[in-house]
């Protein structure tokens, strides 16, 4: 490398923002360091800082940017602010952001939770057939196959390491706990008395 990061206006962190803003994938701290023969750890840190400042310091009166620095599973990306999704879709007004069906997400929410777990299990939690949804969280990259079930061979599904960037987790360990949005054990009952179904997708 005939160049030191040292060399270009802002050093390091202006080094990092220019490969990240032209990635079209999250990054690792590890690659990024390769790439600019400097210290992982030295990455890491600098990462960190820019995240923050992103992020803005009420106690100096700045304000967040539209944009922020995630860390996810596969690595560093910029992305958009979560809070500004109202302004994105009034920019993106010609259905080019297609959105997940409830009924994919009620299959992905699935898979999250009780992975690894087959097509046929995803059916029975949710009362209909869900291969549809399920080939159409695979074509998204969503979930995936892992394995197969030791009893019926059916094929596993697990989600991907693209779910976790989309949601904005290093790891399957943060996501929610489901507690605080179970029904009450009343409210079940009452439901099943008044013979309450499945709705179809």
């Amino acid at each position: 490398m005939d160049f030191s990061v040292e060399d270009f206006p802002g050093g390091l962190e202006s080094c990092l923002e220019a490969i990240l803003m032209v990635a079209d994938q999250p990054q690792q701290a590890s690659d990024l360091a390769r790439v600019l023969a400097v210290d992982e750890d030295e990455v890491t840190s600098a990462l960190k800082s820019m995240q923050c400042e992103y992020d803005g310091d009420e106690s100096r009166n700045l304000a967040p940017r539209g944009f922020e620095l995630r860390h996810t599973a596969r690595g560093w990306q910029y992305g958009n602010r979560a809070i500004f999704e109202p302004v994105v879709s009034a920019f993106v007004t010609d259905g080019q952001m297609a959105r997940l069906s409830q009924a994919a997400l009620e299959a992905l929410a699935i898979v999250a939770y009780k992975q690894p777990i087959t097509r046929a299990q995803i059916a029975a939690i949710r009362g209909v057939n869900s291969d549809g949804v399920v080939r159409a969280l695979s074509v998204r990259g969503l979930v995936r196959e892992e394995g197969a079930d030791p009893d019926s061979r059916a094929a596993l599904l697990v989600t991907t390491g693209l779910f976790l960037e989309k949601m904005g987790l290093e790891s399957l360990d943060q996501l929610p706990e489901l507690a605080p949005f179970m029904p009450a054990a009343s409210d079940v009952v009452n439901q099943a008395e008044k013979g309450s179904v499945p709705v179809a997708e």
